[in-house]
């Protein structure tokens, strides 16, 4: 490690510090994180990713993966508003277009940070093609739609924005889904904080509103199909690291609670909660936990970064990246259902003042229950049991979207 990335990886650490010691309080009163994202994009944090010839660190994923795991342990609305962002580097770093990646790598370096706008409500559109239209008005792309779930947006300098191409004189591209930089504070833009989720309250995911909001100069990223299968695993990654991070936080609080404990059960074989053989047990069922989450992102995070070195060696990645899709969803099966375990069964720490308000421990399964419906786990059991017995290679958004494109250009 570099001299520079060591005191950077200080500060963040400190950075880690502040936002623990808030977290507890925060999930009641709904303080914004701003400062601490704003002291982290300085730090260096948003250029983890970013290759060291633009500027960057340029970490490999299992190290940015486990710096997301131990800011998710501090608090787990960070990798959230930041998901956006580190996928927006990864999409950067697989960009064919040289001058593209950099102008935003470079951008990225000196502390820009990126919000994301991709999903709408599904019944916007029958075909699951953006409503959100690139356009032209006097000439120049413009975006015009709404986003729900624009995670990270409130706390960011652009925005990525998924939108379908609206240009008939563009018949390489009109009807197709891209992807678009646009200015977070642009005029056009608006912003509602009318995210009312039962956890993970604090990651900016709401609506924004896009009128007529000029692309940025070389904002037009375009999409493929090689990307999306990289990045379709890498965005599931950042909620893992997340999750492993909650799991890690669920010990600590409750060795905390057990250590400042004074009274004890009447049924209960130890004077001290400190001795009491089923306590202990608890926080030991809670370490396996968190261990089983630490070990599994370890593995398809490494799994990834081979996945991607076979890609940028000029090879056919698809097996590696579908491989490593079916390993991430099994990742996810197991590490969802062992972080929400952890985090009712925290409650067995202690008595029954633990389920009072002021204690926050409810906030750990709140926010892992949030993550875990993000991509739904529930289909993913039957995915892996399809590619294991028959062969069926899951599908991607790319799949889904060139469906669209070609039923509506033919229908």
């Amino acid at each position: 490690m570099s001299a520079a990335f060591q005191s950077s990886l200080a500060q963040f650490r400190r950075i880690f510090d502040q936002l623990a010691s808030k977290a507890a309080a925060r999930s009641h009163t709904d303080e914004s994180v701003h400062e601490e994202i704003q002291a982290l994009a300085a730090a260096g944090f948003g250029r983890l990713r970013v290759p060291v010839e633009h500027g960057g660190f340029g970490v490999d994923l299992p190290t940015l993966f486990e710096l997301l795991a131990e800011a998710g342990r501090a608090d787990s609305n960070v990798p959230q508003i930041l998901r956006g962002h580190f996928t927006t580097v990864e999409i950067l770093r697989q960009s064919p277009s040289a001058e593209l990646r950099t102008h935003w790598l470079r951008r990225i370096a000196n502390g820009a940070i990126f919000g994301n706008a991709q999903s709408e409500p599904a019944a916007a559109s029958p075909d699951f093609l953006p409503t959100t239209r690139l356009h032209r008005v006097a000439g120049r792309p413009v975006i015009s739609g709404v986003k729900y779930y624009s995670t990270g947006a409130l706390y960011a300098d652009y925005i990525r924005v998924a939108a379908t191409v609206d240009d008939p004189g563009d018949t390489a591209n009109d009807g197709k889904v891209t992807f678009a930089v646009v200015a977070a504070r642009d005029t056009g833009v608006t912003h509602d904080d009318d995210w009312d989720g039962i956890g993970q309250r604090l990651t900016g995911s709401g609506t924004t509103h896009f009128d007529r909001v000029p692309v940025q100069d070389n904002g037009e990223l375009g999409r493929s199909k090689e990307n999306l299968r990289s990045i379709q695993a890498f965005v599931q990654l950042v909620h893992l690291a997340n999750l492993a991070g909650i799991a890690r936080n669920v010990v600590d609080d409750a060795a905390e609670l057990v250590r400042s404990r004074v009274r004890t059960n009447l049924h209960a074989l130890s004077e001290r909660p400190t001795d009491d053989p089923e306590v202990l047990a608890v926080l030991g069922h809670l370490y396996r936990h968190a261990q089983t989450a630490d070990a599994l992102l370890a593995s398809v995070a490494a799994g990834l970064e081979r996945a991607n070195q076979v890609a940028a060696a000029g090879l056919d990645a698809e097996e590696d990246y579908v491989r490593n899709f079916i390993d991430v969803s099994a990742a996810q099966v197991s590490i969802i259902e062992a972080v929400l375990d952890a985090g009712a069964r925290i409650f067995n720490a202690g008595g029954a003042s633990t389920i009072r308000e002021g204690t926050s421990l409810d906030r750990h399964w709140r926010n892992a229950r949030t993550l875990a419906s993000h991509n739904p786990v529930v289909y993913k059991p039957r995915i892996i049991g399809d590619f294991i017995l028959n062969g069926t290679t899951p599908k991607s958004n790319y799949d889904r979207e060139r469906a669209a494109t070609t039923t509506n250009v033919s229908g």
